[in-house]
């Protein structure tokens, strides 16, 4: 069988409640880490290639939970609910999920925002390797300007920091991200976790932050994704947060401070899980 992980979007709480997710599942005997192909979008492209080094699981906790342990981060505000009125209120003339992309890519373009090379600084310190894992790792990121998905992988040429910042390059929060005279901004602008992109798996785990939501109208909600997975047979698990990982990501998720309650609140999520 061919296992596919999806790593979908979440902040920084999101990456700490992925990795304690994933610790957790493995306490329990339950690792799939070792799956065939990753797909990873915005925090989950950090997770994704946080696996590619040789740090193992308890090394990958340790760096949520541990603060001399902890990168190097910047603080950012993020209201969800108000952040999902002002799209609304942007995105109500575009008509087409196209449309909608470029729009969101045009406000991401104009917003002032940190220096990309003080965000880019934050990413090299959240990877303890910057070098492509050999298996298939698909980091997912949307340009700017033509609102066209773009998948890298070890064959696009492309720095692995570079592909991770472009996928956590949130519209309005942290600057678009220049490749190949390109600019890029996060994944989850066509959707929260991507899944589509692990077809052809006979068995797909995915780890979904933000549960079902969509932080912009998309033509691959989640739910949809599933099934059509699903009705192409292979086996998949959807993990959303329980009560206490909401509690402990907290209504912020790129507010630094969640990452030590957010993969405690995984890591005993992980180890109560049955998924197979």
């Amino acid at each position: 069988m061919t296992e596919a992980l999806v790593l979908g979007g979440g902040g920084a709480g999101g990456i700490a409640w992925i990795t304690g997710v994933l610790a957790g599942l493995a306490d329990a005997g339950q690792d799939v880490t070792g799956a065939d192909v990753i797909v990873g979008t915005s925090a989950g492209s950090t997770v994704a290639a946080q696996l590619g080094s040789d740090l193992s699981l308890d090394e990958l906790f340790a760096r949520q939970v541990e603060p001399e342990l902890q990168s190097a981060e910047l603080m950012a505000e993020l209201d969800l609910e108000k952040f999902g009125a002002d799209f609304a209120a942007m995105l109500r003339d575009a008509g087409t999920v196209a449309e909608v992309r470029r729009a969101v890519g045009g406000y991401a373009l104009e917003a002032a925002t940190v220096p990309a090379s003080e965000r880019r600084a934050v990413i090299e310190s959240r990877l303890p390797s910057h070098a492509w894992p050999e298996r298939t790792l698909k980091i997912v990121a949307v340009d700017a300007e033509s609102g066209e998905p773009r998948v890298f992988d070890n064959a696009s040429g492309v720095d692995l920091v570079d592909a991770v910042a472009a996928s956590c390059a949130v519209p309005g929060v942290w600057p678009p991200v220049a490749i190949g005279g390109r600019r890029y901004m996060d994944g989850g602008i066509r959707s929260a976790a991507n899944a589509d992109y692990a077809a052809g798996a006979s068995r797909v785990v995915v780890l979904a932050p933000l549960g079902g939501v969509e932080l912009v109208p998309t033509d691959r909600p989640l739910d949809r994704t599933v099934e059509e997975l699903r009705a192409n047979g292979a086996e998949v698990a959807v993990i959303e947060p329980d009560e206490a990982s909401r509690t402990a990501i907290g209504p912020n998720p790129l507010d630094p401070a969640t990452r030590g309650p957010a993969a405690e609140a995984g890591r005993a999520q992980g180890r109560a899980l049955r998924i197979r």
